[in-house]
């Protein structure tokens, strides 16, 4: 969810009604120290602070300890660990899925840094921030033993929340998630942290599927998902039935606005072909209108895009749920 997760997307969801909890991009811990160029963009708490996730990366415990130090003193409900991103370069840099095959003193060094930071700053403020840990299975030569150790030592430094997103490194998207480790690490946690399982749910039935599959986990992560359908929190809330109609290029046109708003010009093109990957798979001829948006130079030519395709495909503008 890199690139998606900022001000302007979270911004299109409330208009949907929202979801609980929206976890910020990766924030780099010695990025953050050193006051980078565009950190005040990751750390930008908009549009409902109070929902936010703050999420770190990074390679080494001591820069993450000391970056969750400043971060828990934003708005927020708590901070993230990511160790489930198997970007190639996020890996090999050793952050991401790479800590869960460290040393155990090196991640209870982490883990443990990161709780007591929050602790003292409980202890201070009156102000409780959960702690967070998303991860995968582990390397493709994971074991049950070495997963649920894994879970079991997470949880014995302090972890209030475990995100399982069940496939290992190399598997990315391309099997099935193994759900029933989700399940299994939410019964280990009862009593001592919740447990959220992510992984391909894009509808009403597969979210129903996963969560019969999974009943004692204590939410659902939608991440890809909800970059094509923002409105995918409502529509599984019920909101969007009885006739009522999703405007499928206004809610574009007001993004591409809210990116300019919130992200600096340096950002504009990425965000946006990012984004309009995902959100170009509603219309009827995805290929051709998401070529288009690809290849927009600007916010502008994107907009002009948008607005061009669904001169044609005048169907294509409003989704009508029933």
């Amino acid at each position: 969810m890199a690139t998606l997760c900022h001000p302007a997307f979270r911004i299109m969801i409330e208009k949907f009604g929202g979801c609980d909890e929206y976890y910020t991009e990766m924030i780099n811990a010695p990025s953050l120290l050193n006051n980078g160029q565009f950190e005040k963009y990751y750390t930008d708490p908009a549009p409902v602070p109070e929902k936010i996730v703050w999420q770190l990366t990074g390679k080494a415990a001591s820069p993450l300890i000391d970056a969750a130090a400043l971060l828990c003193r934003l708005p927020g409900i708590g901070i993230d660990l990511n160790m489930g991103c198997c970007a190639p370069e996020i890996f090999r840099s050793g952050a991401g899925i790479a800590w869960m095959m460290k040393p155990v003193s090196e991640i209870q060094e982490l883990v443990c840094g990161v709780k007591n930071v929050l602790v003292r700053y409980e202890a201070e403020s009156g102000i409780h921030r959960r702690l967070s840990v998303k991860c995968r299975l582990g390397d493709d030569s994971f074991t049950d033993e070495s997963f649920f150790s894994f879970i079991e030592l997470l949880v014995s430094c302090g972890v209030e929340q475990i995100a399982v997103h069940p496939r290992t490194r190399k598997e990315k998207y391309r099997e099935k998630p193994r759900y029933e480790y989700a399940e299994k690490a939410a019964l280990k946690c009862i009593g001592k942290a919740g447990v959220v399982v992510n992984g391909d749910v894009s509808d009403r039935q597969s979210f129903e599927r996963v969560t019969a599959l999974c009943p004692d986990c204590t939410g659902v992560m939608i991440g890809r998902a909800a970059v094509q359908k923002p409105w995918i929190f409502a529509e599984l809330r019920g909101r969007l039935t009885g006739g009522k109609t999703v405007d499928l290029e206004e809610a574009a046109l007001s993004f591409i606005e809210d990116v300019q708003r919130y992200q600096p010009p340096e950002f504009w093109r990425t965000r946006l072909q990012r984004f309009f990957a995902y959100y170009s798979q509603n219309f009827s001829f995805a290929h051709y209108a998401g070529t288009k948006l690809m290849n927009a130079k600007s916010p502008s030519e994107t907009a002009e895009a948008l607005r061009l395709y669904f001169s044609e495909v005048p169907a294509d503008r409003t989704i009508l749920f029933p």
